[in-house]
Order: structure tokens, then C-alpha cells, then sequence
């Protein structure tokens, strides 16, 4: 039983003095080395600021290990290791870590945050739970095209691009939703692939029927024996094969060959939950008083590589405004 008086061993005004580092365990979703997943923990760390913390990860590892059994045994692993450790205070992120984890600690009293989350957090009971705060992950979508336009600017037709997670529904909600802010630019179709050889034959069928890809879902396709082609091998395959142009909302996957980005900054994400967990463990501010919002802050990046693959010629404007990637990654 965990035992936060007013959310916080450390509240002054309560006359509580904590006793040693707090402890925090980190859930991610995915896995390490990642940038995504070590970003977001850079950022946490930072947003704690001066507070003496001991930190555990565990990774549930999703992106390889996607089926609903393998996600399970690794919600129950992280349960165990709570149970186990008694951390001050649980920091999830992404999807699969909420549904998992977190969501069987609603109105507990152990303290959740969460960063790097798709879905509305009412689908986890998230919301006027007494325990749990976060930061929500929006992709950029307009400013993503828009950066995609500046570079080439005649996209107005796109194929947009998924696996079969269903993390990617809400993402697919919002740019229906957006897209309309966006002149002449029209999402001509909306596919979901199940296996790499489905997508792979699409990509060759897309040029004439769209100008530009958005590739967002990657993750989940199978190869002949039914695993997961890793991100990397289908971004490096596109790359190598696609005539198009395309688009994604986060930064490594212009590492791997994507064109374009205005990214969901993974820094961001882990700042500023953070400062969400600073004000719990440290000011004993309860969660529930703090607010579940997204960051705002996005980054426009672009592979100079592949522009170069692509023939095309990106503006001195647009390269000045951005972070440039100059070489494919397996190229380092």
C-alpha cells in the first residue's frame, strides 16, 4: 500500500520530510535504444529538476511483441515489478503502457504520469481519476503538410498510411478532422496494410493515383512467417523504391528516409511530464488538480538525402527554417 501523504513525502506545509530519492519506475511502451522512448525519459529527468530520484525502466518492448497475449504477459511483468518495488510514483508512455498498466491503477494511491498518449484518456477512465496526471501526444498534421508543400509544392493528393494498430485510430480522426484547414490538399486514401508485402506492392501502385505519402502506421507489418518487419527495414525499403514524396510526424523516421516532419518532440513530452510528477512528489500538488493537455511545441526537420533521391531541390528559406538531415541513417 502506497502511502503519499497529500500526494507528496516532501510537502513542507504538511510537516513531511521524505527520506531519501524518491523512487520512480519507467514504463515505456516500446524499447531502448529508441529516440523516442530514451527522449522522453531525457526530458522527464530534466523536468524533475534538482529532486533526487532512483528511476527503474522496464520496457514492454510492443512494437515487436504486438499480439494482444504478448502485450498482456508484459502488463502483468510491470504489475509485478510495482508490486515488488513500491515506486513513489509510475511514469507510462504511450498507449499500450496506459491500457495495460495504468488503467488497472485508476483512483488508487499510487501516482501515474503518462506522456506520449494518442487516445482520448477518457477511454482509460483517465480522466477525474484522483491519481493520474499526463501529457497527450497531437501530431503536428497541418504543419507537417505544410512544410511538405513548401518543398513540393505541387502535393495536393495523399495516401495515407497505417498498420493495423489501433493506436492509430484517433490519430486517423484528428487529420480527417484537420485536412480541411488545408487548401487544395485532399486525403485521397486511407490504407491499412497487414502485411509488408501488401504495402510494398502499394507503394509501386501509388505514384499517378496520389502526389505524396503519409506514412504513419509502420510497425505492425508481418513478414512470410508472421513477424514484425522492424520500422527501420520498411522506412529504408520505401526510401530505396518510392518516387514520392512523404510525410510522418516524427523525427526518426526522417533519420530513415522520410522527407518531411514537423515532429512531436519527444523532449517536450518528457519535460513536461516531469514537471507534472516535480509538482506531485515535490509541491504535493494532487494530480487530479493538474492538467491532461498536449504539448505544443513542434519541430519542422527534412532529409536532405532523400530530397536528393527524389531530384527535387528544396529552398535555402526552407532549409534555414528546419533541421536538416543530411544522410540516410545506415549511411553514418
Amino acid at each position: 500500500m502506497w502511502t503519499l501523504q497529500s500526494w507528496s513525502a516532501a510537502a513542507e506545509d504538511n510537516g513531511v520530510a521524505h527520506k531519501g530519492p524518491y523512487k520512480i519506475l519507467y514504463i515505456m511502451s516500446y524499447h531502448s535504444p529508441w529516440r523516442w522512448t530514451d527522449g522522453q525519459l531525457e526530458g522527464f529527468k530534466e523536468g524533475m529538476a534538482d529532486a533526487s530520484v532512483e528511476y527503474q525502466v522496464f520496457q514492454m518492448d510492443t512494437k515487436r511483441n504486438s499480439t494482444a497475449d504478448a502485450k498482456d504477459k508484459k502488463g502483468q511483468e510491470a504489475r509485478a515489478l510495482i508490486k515488488s518495488w513500491q515506486p513513489d510514483l509510475v511514469y507510462t508512455t504511450d498507449d499500450d503502457a496506459q491500457e495495460y498498466v495504468t488503467a488497472h491503477y485508476v483512483n488508487t494511491a499510487l501516482p501515474f504520469v503518462f506522456s506520449g498518449v494518442n487516445k482520448n484518456p477518457k477511454n482509460y477512465n483517465f480522466v477525474g481519476s484522483k491519481n493520474i496526471a499526463g501529457v497527450l501526444e497531437q501530431e503536428h498534421f497541418v504543419q507537417t503538410i505544410n512544410l511538405l508543400r513548401q518543398i513540393a509544392p505541387g502535393v495536393k493528393r495523399i495516401a495515407a498510411v497505417f498498420d493495423s494498430d489501433a493506436m492509430w485510430e484517433p490519430v486517423m480522426a484528428r487529420m480527417r478532422e484537420y485536412v480541411t484547414q488545408i487548401p487544395e490538399v485532399e486525403i485521397v486514401a486511407w490504407d491499412r496494410f497487414q502485411t509488408f508485402s501488401e504495402y510494398q506492392r502499394k507503394i509501386k501502385e501509388y505514384p499517378g493515383q496520389t502526389d505524396a505519402i503519409a506514412l504513419i502506421g509502420i510497425f505492425n507489418f508481418k513478414d512470410a512467417q508472421g513477424k514484425n518487419v522492424p520500422y527501420q527495414d520498411v522506412l529504408h525499403w520505401t526510401a530505396e523504391n518510392s518516387t514520392l514524396p512523404d510525410c510522418s510526424f516524427w523525427i526518426d523516421r526522417v533519420h530513415y528516409g522520410t522527407l518531411a516532419a514537423v515532429t512531436v518532440s519527444e523532449r517536450e513530452q518528457g519535460l513536461a511530464a516531469g514537471r507534472l510528477a516535480q509538482a506531485i512528489l515535490v509541491e504535493g500538488q494532487s494530480p487530479s488538480s493538474l492538467p491532461m493537455r498536449p504539448t505544443v511545441k513542434g519541430h519542422a526537420v527534412v532529409s536532405l538525402a532523400r530530397a536528393n533521391k527524389l531530384g527535387i531541390k528544396i529552398k535555402s528559406g526552407v532549409l534555414l527554417s528546419a533541421e536538416v538531415i543530411k544522410k540516410f541513417d545506415w549511411d553514418q
